[in-house]
């Protein structure tokens, strides 16, 4: 990306917040009948669930759930990226720093999550018509159960991006995995199935990847690509929908009226905006803010329409009152003060870089005022500045291209090449600094979990434990 082709011309949606379970200047926001509910009768009975303490100091990102030493959702605990673990281990190998290993079927490129002393991630077998949710022991790697899900139907997918591509979300005493066409489902710590969810087929020529994120007693979820786009809450304990906003869309799901690409791959961000609790994300032409009580889109940014088509594959990273959302396919990269009411293109996009953009699958990381991110094509890796969108530098990266987001722990950052290389990097805006390159050899499209001094790895292969 390069600060010099920011585009500042400014052209705004006519779309507006919405009133729950209404339809306001197209964008509606309606309660779902619970036709396609099923829920365990133990699941209503004398359930508690981990509070969230939340200090705010201006627009703070947060998730509040689980424990501090959990990485309970994708990209860890606040969906940032940051882990607040310390002694993690920098270098290893297939026969270093390795405490465990496990076999997994199929490959798949959900990323494990660590919560209440177990991991948990995702899987799938026979062309997506077994979809798996697996549960280990974070001590040794043993099995503790799976669960998995008969779906009679091979829906299209990207070779590139195989069935049991998301990542599950933890509060501690349960667990909620979203199959996308195979539907939502909500286990509890020991795998017992209390609800489910199905909300139609979600069909696209590149597969399902969003991630479901849990706040406040909520389920979080976007939909992902399809035909029908929307954003909803939905109860933890019971998974009755709280509310659901659908997204518009100027085409089928698949492509545009344009007849180029089109979908949206991104997991939301849960921020804390004075006393409003916001769930970020980017769909495929804007990103939206929705109130997590109403459903209410309390703004939304333009810009992220491409050449190439309509298309985002990662997360919002919120660089404190600043929100940056990059474009996939080459598509472009926006900046925006989080300021305003409904749209807010006009008034607080502060830069959009149209030319020259890589492609970006893996989200970024904020740390001392500026953004990391580790590129999928070319294999660059970049430091930008959020408030300009200038690139600070970049440099081509060692090994192949990255699918994986940034993560960052304990004064390094950590990302993973698809060879199955972790590089290991120093936050630094003189240049690009490798402290270690460390190989396993087996190819990978995950994000590493960091959490209790341990980095767990997912390759097409395994599932490593990495520890001192």
């Amino acid at each position: 990306m390069n600060g010099t082709n920011s585009d500042r011309r400014y052209t705004g949606l006519s779309s507006r917040s919405a009133r729950h379970g209404s339809v306001r200047n197209g964008q509606a926001v309606a309660l779902l009948p619970h036709d396609d509910l099923h829920v365990a009768p133990s699941a209503l009975k004398g359930s508690t669930m981990f509070k969230s303490f939340v200090s705010v100091l201006t627009v703070t990102a947060v998730c509040g759930v689980g424990v501090a030493a959990d990485w309970s959702g994708f990209r860890g605990p606040n969906g940032n990226g940051i882990s607040d673990a310390k002694s993690v281990p920098i270098e290893w190998s297939v026969d270093t720093n390795i405490l465990w290993k496990v076999a997994l079927p199929g490959q798949s490129n959900g990323s494990p999550i660590l919560s209440n002393g177990r991991v948990f991630l995702t899987s799938a077998e026979d062309d997506g018509k077994a979809r798996h949710l697996h549960c280990y022991d974070a001590k040794d790697g043993s099995s503790l159960w799976a669960k998995t899900v008969a779906f009679d139907k091979v829906m299209p997918t990207h070779k590139t991006n195989l069935y049991g591509g998301t990542t599950p979300a933890s509060d501690g005493e349960r667990v909620v995995v979203w199959h996308g066409s195979a539907g939502l489902y909500c286990y509890d710590i020991d795998g017992k199935e209390l609800w489910n969810r199905h909300f139609g087929d979600f069909r696209h020529q590149w597969g399902y990847g969003t991630s479901p994120v849990l706040r406040d007693g909520k389920v979080i979820l976007h939909s992902g690509p399809g035909a029908k786009v929307f954003v909803a809450a939905l109860d933890l304990a019971d998974g009755k929908t709280i509310w659901q906003t659908d997204e518009p869309q100027a085409g089928n799901g698949e492509t545009n009226t344009a007849g180029k690409y089109m979908g949206s791959w991104s997991t939301p961000v849960i921020l804390q905006s004075g006393d409003k609790a916001l769930a970020v994300c980017s769909m495929a032409t804007r990103v939206n803010a929705y109130d997590l009580e109403s459903g209410d889109i309390v703004w939304s940014c333009d810009g992220l329409r491409g050449p190439k088509g309509d298309l985002c594959y990662t997360s919002p990273v919120i660089a404190g009152d600043v929100c940056v959302a990059m474009g996939g396919f080459n598509g472009p990269a926006i900046g925006f003060r989080m300021e305003g009411s409904g749209d807010i293109t006009a008034t607080q996009r502060l830069w959009r870089v149209d030319q020259k953009t890589p492609q970006r699958i893996g989200s970024g990381v904020f740390l001392d005022g500026l953004i990391y991110m580790a590129n999928a094509g070319p294999n660059i890796l970049q430091c930008i500045d959020p408030e300009t969108g200038d690139v600070v530098w970049q440099e081509r990266a060692p090994g192949g291209a990255h699918w994986s987001s940034l993560v960052a722990a304990d004064g390094h950052l950590f990302v993973t090449d698809q060879s199955g290389t972790t590089h290991i990097l120093k936050a630094s805006r003189e240049g690009l600094n490798i402290v270690a390159s460390n190989k396993l050899g087996e190819s990978s499209n995950s994000t590493p979990a960091i959490a209790d001094g341990r980095v767990f790895l997912r390759t097409f292969r395994n599932l490593y434990c990495v520890g001192k």
